[in-house]
Formats: structure tokens, sequence, C-alpha cells
């Protein structure tokens, strides 16, 4: 296994991570996937047990903005406060012996089209996660996307195939999948749609928008976005096969 940063070593001497211990989710979609919503100074602080693919593809402790190192990111500056982070807590929290190596890839703005097999953006994520599987299993895929396609009548069929793309690429056939629904601002045939994925693809869930508020048109607020990530922890621990416990 590749060697950590000194900073790591420095920062968990106690702990340090070895190979294939680390449960890894991949975490994709457009502008709420990447981060949008601003956190507080607390916020900011690492998260225990939970470690972010960098830039030069090693692991450093995990902090907000967690989409910093995509690859097909916007400017920095727009990278913010993404599910990931709430639904890092809650998985510790859950699992408080297991540790989480998160690859983090998403790209505002992009349409689902953009995230088909041979696009920079669907390579770039399976290449990062085939590299963090050198540390790890993977656990799950958490995406966001659906503000670009809003009103897309064959979206069901477009993200069933990705799903599909990514299972067998990642030779992975049961690996969890979970979506989420949109902002509620607008009647968009998405939040009816997506809804129907876990009777369409097996191993899949959905994350609902009740209750959940925007900062504007798209991009859900501080709250919400805690909200949406401690959800999406919900389905995946729902979702995911038990693992036992690190031995050391």
């Amino acid at each position: 296994m590749k060697s950590f940063k000194i900073l790591l070593i420095a920062l968990l001497p106690l702990a340090s991570v070895t190979a294939k211990e680390l449960d890894l989710y991949l975490l994709i979609g457009q502008s709420n996937m990447a981060g949008r919503a601003p956190y507080t100074p607390v916020d900011a602080h690492e998260i225990p047990g939970v470690f972010l693919l960098d830039s030069e593809d090693l692991w450093e402790p995990a902090s907000n903005p967690l989409n910093r190192y995509s690859t097909i990111r916007k400017d920095l500056s727009m990278q913010k406060m993404n599910p990931g982070y709430s639904f890092s807590l809650a998985m510790r929290e859950a699992q408080p012996e297991r540790e989480l190596g998160l690859v983090v890839n998403a790209r505002g703005g992009s349409k689902i089209e953009e995230w088909s097999r041979d696009s920079e953006y669907y390579q770039e994520a399976l290449r990062r996660t085939k590299i963090a599987l050198k540390d790890g299993t993977l656990r799950g895929i958490l995406w966001h996307q659906g503000e670009a396609n809003a009103n897309d009548p064959a979206y069901l069929d477009k993200i069933s195939q990705l799903i599909r793309n990514f299972r067998e690429d990642l030779d992975a056939p049961e690996i969890p999948f979970i979506a989420g629904q949109i902002n509620t601002s607008g009647d968009y045939l998405f939040n009816q749609l997506i809804l129907q994925l876990p009777s369409v693809v097996e191993h899949t869930a959905v994350v609902s928008n009740q209750g959940l508020t925007a900062m504007d048109r798209w991009h859900f607020d501080h709250d919400s976005m805690i909200l949406l990530g401690q959800r999406y922890a919900e389905k995946m621990l729902m979702l995911e096969p038990s693992v036992e416990p690190f031995t050391e």
C-alpha cells in the first residue's frame, strides 16, 4: 500500500490506516453533490475516522469542502458543503468501528448524459475509485443529480444504465446505489420518476426531499444539506450488507 502523508501519520499515530481497511464510498453528481451549502467553522473540522482521496491519490483526513479534489469540478471557491459530510458522521455513529474512505468527484451543472460510459466524468470517477480500491472495499455509491434533467421523461432509463455501467466496470453487481430527490421549488417530473428506481433496479434507494429547503431554485441550504446526508446514511445502512468489525 502506498504511503500516507506525514500529516496523516502525525495525526493518527495509534490508528494508522492499513490496506483493505477502508469502507469506500463514491460520491458523484452535480451541484448539490459538489456542495453549494455554506458551512460553519465547526463543520470545517476534520471528520474522525474518515479519509478523502486527494489530488495525488493519497488519503488525508476528510474535511469540508469534500469536492475540492474532484478532477472535473468547477472553481474551488464554489465547492462548499455536500451531503457527504453528515453522511460520514452518521455512518461513523452507526458503525464506529469502521473507517471510511471518500472518493468525491462531482461536477456542478452536469447532465446525466455527461455521465455516459465513455465520458470524462464517468471515466474519472471510475479511475479514482479503482485507485481507492487498493486500500479498501467499495460499500456504496451516492448520486445526487437531476436538476439539469428536471423534466426528462427518459431519466429512469438513463440512470438505470448508469448503475449497470458502474456495477459492471467495478465488478460489483450488487453495490448499493442511492439517489436523491431535487428541490421542490417546481413541479418537476424528476421527483416522481426517481421514486420508481428501487422497483426498476435492485439494491437501490431514493432519499426524500420532504421538509428540505433551498437557498435558491436548486441548492439546499445548510440545515437541509445536513438532513440530506443523514438520509443518505439511513438508506445506505438499510442496503449495504453487514460487515465485520475491524480486527487488529
